[in-house]
């Protein structure tokens, strides 16, 4: 595989977080590596000195400068081809001052490196076919990752779950474009290679595997965002006593006074490794207030942005009747029953006993709690944590880069044309190209097709050290 974009040089970059730490390191990749190395350190290891290196082993000495000792580190060689980029690396593990960081950089780049650009240690572990592009991608979204959730989608994309779907997916259409590309050979012999009701019914599969591919999606980016959870009800139930509740902290404003919340408040926490962004919404009535009205709008829009939603109401004033409008009012707003719904039986404390009218009227979970007191609190931790395992188990593979879910359905959208051309019998020859489409965008994904514009877009949004 040969890439325009890679150059030979050697690159080097600081692969910590700048600023004063314990330790920092810095990396350096390409064929000068082992070289620059021995000009600027003495090892303890008298073997190092000689060039007698062994790969992933890490050695102590000092870093000179014109004879002057900058600091002791610990260096650690990676030969190629069994390191991160393909190439020779060296890690330096140096003292964390941002002096040490800066003179060791320049140092290094002294001594013939360059200081590399974002993302391009991994361009180069994607270029020596360390990994692929989807892979690739992983690598970025494991360094953001900051809930369990998000780690997790991440290592199992590292892992290259996806990309052996994609490439299994590819795979079977190559080998009936190859006969259909045969077929074009032997246009004026008029002879057929590939069975047509056979390729109408692997482009249904690989359509059908598609699908579930895309519906993914919606889980695997509110995953990635964090999971939206709207809070909702009537006014004065007792919501954002509810989100204060919950994130520990006075976000919300709390008044006795109806229409108080008149936009939507957010804020995420992480719950037991799982990051949930939190939607405090305006109370939901009839109101001849212009600005109140315009929160309710948003309202309604957060329902249907939300994974999960919290239904409050007040137990205190939620009985026999008034408790039957409650749960039909509540059902008018379920449009898409695959929402994960949470029925919140809010002010315990004003009541004698726990209702239980509730679970002869409504199907759904419901939990019984004191916002004001922040009781009962951790049940709702619990039913979240409970409802988003099931939803990220559900999936075998979920899809989470927006790059991905778009290649996706490009690819969906020119293998509906093989499949319309097929039963309208159309030329071989149109039929080849809409595969040759189809093959294209799923080979954007994993890297088999790429464009230095595509890769430069990827790449840059890493930083600088990886």
């Amino acid at each position: 595989m040969h890439f325009d974009f890679l150059s030979s040089d050697t690159i080097c970059a600081l692969s910590t977080s700048a600023g004063t730490a314990a330790i920092a390191v810095v990396r350096i990749s390409g064929p000068e590596t082992i070289k620059l190395i021995l000009s600027i350190f003495k090892a303890r290891s008298a073997a190092f000195n000689k060039g007698e290196i062994v790969s992933h082993k890490a050695y102590l000495g000092q870093i000179t400068d014109e004879g002057e000792m900058l600091d002791e580190v610990l260096i650690t060689i990676f030969k190629a081809p069994n390191s991160y980029t393909g190439e020779d690396v060296a890690e330096i593990s140096c003292h964390g001052s941002v002096f040490i960081q800066q003179q060791l950089l320049n140092l290094v780049m002294k001594k013939g490196a360059r200081p590399a650009a974002a993302g391009e240690f991994t361009m180069r572990a994607f270029a020596h076919q360390r990994f692929d592009l989807a892979q690739a991608e992983a690598v970025a979204d494991l360094i953001a990752s900051n809930s369990k959730t998000t780690h997790e989608l991440a290592i199992k994309q590292m892992r290259g779950g996806f990309s052996k779907k994609i490439a299994a997916l590819r795979q079977r259409l190559i080998d009936f474009a190859s006969l259909i590309e045969l077929e074009l050979d032997f246009s004026e012999e008029d002879v057929e290679f590939a069975d047509r009701s056979a390729l109408a019914h692997l482009i249904t599969e690989i359509q059908a595997e598609i699908k579930v591919l895309t519906d993914s999606f919606q889980t695997g980016n509110v995953i990635k965002t964090g999971i939206p959870v709207a809070i909702i009800g009537k006014p004065n139930v007792g919501k954002s006593t509810l989100l204060n509740a919950i994130l520990n902290e006075e976000r919300a404003i709390v008044s006795e006074i109806p229409g108080t919340t008149r936009d939507v408040i957010e804020d995420t926490i992480v719950i037991d490794g799982y990051n949930f962004r939190f939607i405090d919404t305006a109370g939901l009535r009839d109101s001849d207030d212009l600005i109140e009205n315009l929160g309710i709008e948003r309202t309604y829009e957060k329902i249907r942005q939300a994974a999960i939603i919290l239904y409050v109401c007040d137990l205190s004033s939620c009985k026999g009747e008034s408790a039957q409008e409650m749960l039909e009012e509540f059902r008018s707003l379920i449009q898409n029953h695959d929402k994960h719904f949470i029925l919140i039986g809010n002010k315990i404390d004003r009541m004698d006993e726990t209702p239980g009218h509730f679970s002869e009227i409504v199907d759904l979970e419901t939990l019984f709690i004191s916002a004001k007191r922040k009781e009962n609190i951790q049940l709702i931790a619990d039913s979240l944590v409970k409802a988003v395992k099931k939803l990220t188990v559900q999936a075998d593979t979920i899809v989470s880069n927006a790059r991905h879910y778009h290649a996706l359905l490009q690819t969906s959208t020119s293998l509906k044309a093989v499949a319309e051309n097929l039963n309208t019998g159309l030329p071989t020859d149109l039929i080849a190209i809409d595969i040759r489409t189809a093959l294209h965008h799923l080979g954007t994904i994993t890297g088999q097709i790429y464009t230095d514009e595509i890769l430069g877009n990827i790449f840059s949004k890493f930083c600088i050290g990886k």
